[in-house]
């Protein structure tokens, strides 16, 4: 042959081994892992000084990043999964109820970032949580694979994955025990070493509870190590960024379901793999006082995958090619909610900013302790609420059960149970107003659809509820301007909520009424504009009138509220109705006859509304307890 042609085809073949040699080193991505901790905030880790010891947590420490500051957005199971996965606001989406009555769709076109991760090439598995707010098509979102190791069913070793794996052995049900259980159960860790937080009373049953809790995350630590075990042995564990984080605050009373740092702050830790660690910024084994929230992670993985999140997306990455530790240091700021949690409703916004916590409680003449049925199966939170009752409470143990103010003011760094409030305090009078103001702002370019009641936004607003929230955005921020008059003295607040009161719309008029109740005993004047509205059109403007004005006992309000009830036609109708019965039985005194209930509806969260109202769940007794064999 030829010379000439011998050489060009050394020269062709050179070229194409160089294409092959590129494109593979192009392709090559990096694997991500989800480690998460059910029910688990920070108050139990040795890492963040508290709690137990966590070998493997600490392992992955040390060979990446601990996050001083990372929070679920939510402090609620399906609420904090549906933020992880669509990083979009909850509030903003409309999914943001936990259990959901109704299915949210997501803007057309805006899919969860798994499966944008999927279509990008990489298997995505999902073992065991995956019960989402809205509507979702689950082979879009996940690939299949075996219980275990399910990056193992990959299409081929070069094959990318992200693996996401929950561990339910922290959920809060493991602290369903009878009395029997700490009578004849031993827990490893000490009881009497244990450190409460101020605002539990300090019993038997809280010491017992949190030790048994501590063993739970001495659990999950060893199922930690397993899986990183099972990536070390099949090669992988330097090609993969593990993170592993906890999906909402911890299970202790006024933890889960609570907008308060017990609730909503999670430990959070990223393993760097040596093959990826160009990647990052941070020398493995340090830690970051950035602060991140559940709407950044899943744009962080799609960064460090080489891929670019929605515009609709609320999170930005925090780690990843171009994103210096520097400008994860500067962030210092997060938002999170909480809403209706199963039966038990509430409006709480929160935000963090460095040292300072910002509490909104728009619904604040609630109590915390308000009644949740499946919260009250804990022998600790019935235990307290019979202490309370009992009146052997000092004031910081007290809080939980009485009614709120409008809004808190915390120092999380001098106060981290947040129960010294410095709202009021002339010292933070700055601080409060550069608080408010940003939180009053958040809630507006959110378009907050817990402005409207629950009934409304799921007639109305799951088709598309971040389009909904933009299109109504004037109306939702004069409805914001209503709930703003409970941070006005009442002499001032008079007018415009007389006015709202009288407004042509109607959910002017639910809000005049419910910041009519958060102004309390000072609202009086406000009685007549109230009653009024007791004939309105509008059952839930009905319901609102009779709640505020049983709240400060200017009438009966169980008739008008038995009316409401045997009149609703919606699921969302009796719940937010039987919220306010709820709690003007339990915290007001006034009876209700379930005799005279005749429902519309009578399944989903009725249920748990009806049955506590025709008979309160003891606390579990002990008969004749048998010695454990």
């Amino acid at each position: 042959m030829p010379e000439p042609i011998l050489m060009r085809k050394f020269y062709f073949s050179l070229c194409a081994l160089l294409v092959l040699t590129i494109g593979a080193s192009a392709a090559k991505r990096p694997n991500v892992v989800f480690l998460v901790s059910e029910d688990n905030s920070i108050h139990y880790l040795k890492l963040y000084g508290y709690g137990t010891s966590t070998p493997n947590i600490e392992a992955l420490a040390k060979d990446g990043l601990t996050f001083n500051h990372a929070f679920s957005n939510s402090p609620v199971c399906s609420v904090a999964r549906s933020t992880l996965a669509t990083s979009m606001l909850a509030p903003r989406g409309g999914f943001q109820y936990h259990r959901k009555s109704a299915m949210a769709k997501l803007p057309p076109g805006y899919k969860p970032w798994s499966a944008m991760l999927r279509k990008a090439g990489y298997f995505t598995t999902n073992q065991r949580k995956t019960d989402y707010n809205f509507v979702h098509d689950m082979k879009e979102l996940w690939d299949r694979g075996p219980a275990n190791a399910a990056w193992r069913a990959r299409p081929g070793k070069d094959t990318p994955f992200f693996h996401m794996q929950s561990f339910a052995q922290s959920h809060e049900s493991s602290l369903h025990f009878p009395q029997r259980v700490m009578d004849n159960e031993k827990t490893t860790h000490d009881p009497s070493k244990v450190k409460l937080a101020p605002y539990f009373p300090d019993t038997p049953t809280f010491r017992y509870t949190h030790a048994r809790y501590l063993d739970r995350m001495q659990v999950i630590d060893q199922q930690v190590g397993s899986v990183v075990k099972m990536l070390e042995a099949d090669g992988v564990l330097e090609d993969t960024f593990i993170f592993y984080f906890g999906d909402h605050g911890g299970v202790l009373p006024r933890g889960k379901g609570y907008a308060y740092e017990s609730g909503l702050h999670v430990p959070l830790v990223v393993r760097i793999p040596k093959n990826f660690s160009h990647l990052i910024d941070h020398k493995r084994g340090t830690r970051t006082d950035g602060f991140v929230s559940f709407i950044d992670f899943g744009p962080t993985v799609l960064h460090l995958a080489g891929l670019k999140a929605h515009p609709l997306a609320d999170g930005k990455p925090f780690l990843g090619e171009g994103i210096s530790a520097a400008d994860l240091e500067a962030r210092n700021e997060v938002f999170c909610y909480a809403d209706r949690f199963d039966e038990k409703y509430d409006l709480v916004r929160f935000l963090r900013k460095g040292k300072y916590t910002y509490i909104r409680n728009l619904q604040g003449f609630y109590p915390d302790a308000l009644q949740n049925n499946y919260r009250y199966k804990m022998l600790a939170y019935a235990e307290w609420r019979e202490l309370y009752k009992a009146g052997k409470l000092n004031a910081v143990q007290s809080q939980f059960h009485q009614r709120r103010p409008a809004e808190q003011l915390f120092d999380v760094e001098a106060d981290p149970h947040e129960v010294n409030n410095l709202a009021d305090d002339p010292k933070y009078a700055s601080v409060l107003k550069d608080l408010r103001q940003r939180m009053q702002k958040k809630l507006r370019e959110v378009n907050d659809l817990s402005f409207y009641p629950e009934s409304h936004m799921v007639r109305a607003a799951l088709g598309n509820g971040q389009a909904y929230g933009k299109k109504h955005s004037k109306e939702i921020n004069r409805l914001a301007d209503i709930a703003d008059l409970a941070l006005q003295s009442f002499d001032k607040a008079r007018q415009p909520l007389a006015k709202a009161m009288t407004s042509n719309n109607p959910w002017e008029r639910y809000w005049g009424c419910i910041t009519a109740a958060v102004h309390g005993e000072a609202a009086k004047a406000l009685v007549p504009n109230a009653q009024k509205l007791l004939k309105d059109e509008n059952l839930m403007v009905r319901m609102r009138a009779a709640e505020f004005l049983g709240s400060i006992k200017a009438m009966n309000p169980m008739p008008a509220l038995l009316s409401v009830l045997n009149s609703a036609t919606t699921e969302q109708e009796l719940m937010l109705t039987f919220n306010a019965v709820v709690y003007l039985r339990d915290y007001k005194g006034y009876k209700f006859d379930t005799s005279k209930l005749d429902l519309k509806f009578k399944g989903g969260e009725v249920v748990r509304r009806t049955s506590y109202l025709e008979g309160e769940p003891r606390r579990p007794t002990r008969k004749n307890p048998k010695k454990k064999k």
